[in-house]
């Protein structure tokens, strides 16, 4: 099994559309929203390597932002659509880049191109850049990887979790090259610190509503038949803020469904069970009970769970994901600057 859509963007990009009906029709009716200039970070002059970051999530930090703490004082600049400087290490400078097909002068040293992909707005520039400038495009996996992920831009190098990851979302393209360097998000998970856990509590499933993956009938009924055979409390993911989304929390608390209190899920205790929530994942890297459960789970879903080695409900708890022998974001870092003295 492989991505639905392993080299169409465009195709990739209407069925994101087509998933969320209500979210098309305000498109339809709604002016263009104004171009806004993005913000270039920078620490020294002609930077080499250019990290370029869509969005301040959890997974995205750690998979984009956090090998800068193992570069040292190599020329590194930083693309985002907002000024992140407090989520860097160190000084940087910060100018505005505006709305234009060319890489700014700035830029015109870059040998390699750091990014989570080219699906989302600020990480299709630079990779349009990449291209201008004949620089490396270099891509890390930020999260678990589902048939619906979208492809990879022409010419992509791959940092994965696991060759088995790196070979799914290539689906058989020879314009892919990988490596392997493990994942920073369950790296931190597994050095969090022991974990208080509550056996005789509820556990807590994690809410999957706001994904294009499954159909809401799948989702919602998973949640609402294991919140109530099992007193689960209910955690909303933090993307369920749609009015679907807000009127099934209201009916689900109006039938008896108790919510876990909000905050970071590191935060709580007791077991973790989802659909195909990187928590889980993560929940059992920490050393918590995880497990994983579906209402008529489609074929893909438990391609998922034994790809990544995930626990069905009632079975033996989901194991810690193996251990790299080297911190994913250091791996990540030294390959990034070997990709890009081999650009030069």
């Amino acid at each position: 099994m492989g991505l639905r859509f392993p080299e169409d963007l465009a195709a990739w990009q209407r069925w994101q559309r087509d998933r969320h009906m209500l979210r098309r029709v305000r498109d339809l009716v709604r002016r263009p929203a104004p171009s806004t200039a993005l913000r270039l970070h920078q620490r020294s002059a002609d930077p080499v390597v250019l990290f370029v970051l869509d969005a301040t999530t959890p997974t995205a930090l750690a998979s984009v932002i956090e090998p800068l703490t193992h570069l040292g004082d190599a020329p590194v600049a930083v693309l985002a659509p907002a000024d992140v400087s407090d989520h860097l290490p160190g000084s940087w400078s910060t100018t505005a880049v505006a709305d234009g097909e060319a890489a700014p002068r700035d830029l015109r040293s870059i040998r390699a191109v750091v990014s989570a992909g080219h699906f989302l707005p600020v990480g299709n520039r630079a990779y349009g850049w990449a291209r201008q400038l004949g620089a490396r495009h270099i891509v890390v996996q930020h999260g678990l990887l589902t048939p619906f992920m979208a492809p990879l831009a022409e010419g992509s190098h791959v940092l994965a979790f696991s060759q088995e990851d790196a070979d799914f979302w290539r689906s058989g393209r020879l314009d892919i090259t990988s490596q392997t360097v493990g994942s920073q998000l369950l790296w931190k998970a597994r050095n969090a610190g022991p974990v208080m856990d509550r056996p005789d509590g509820p556990p807590i499933f994690l809410g999957q509503l706001h994904g294009a993956e499954l159909p809401r009938r799948i989702s919602a009924a998973t949640a609402t038949s294991f919140c109530r055979e099992t007193g689960a409390l209910y955690r909303p993911h933090p993307a369920e803020v749609d009015r679907v989304s807000r009127w099934q929390h209201a009916r689900w608390q109006r039938s008896g469904v108790r919510f876990a209190p909000p905050g970071p899920l590191a935060a709580s205790s007791g077991s973790v069970v989802s659909i195909f929530s990187t928590g889980v994942l993560e929940a059992a890297a920490s050393g918590r009970d995880a497990w994983v459960t579906c209402v008529r789970p489609p074929a893909w879903v438990r391609e998922f769970w034994q790809r990544y080695g995930l626990s069905e409900w009632g079975s033996a708890p989901t194991p810690p994901p193996a251990r790299p022998a080297l911190e994913p974001a250091q791996a990540i870092a030294d390959a990034v600057l070997a990709l890009a003295e081999g650009a030069s």
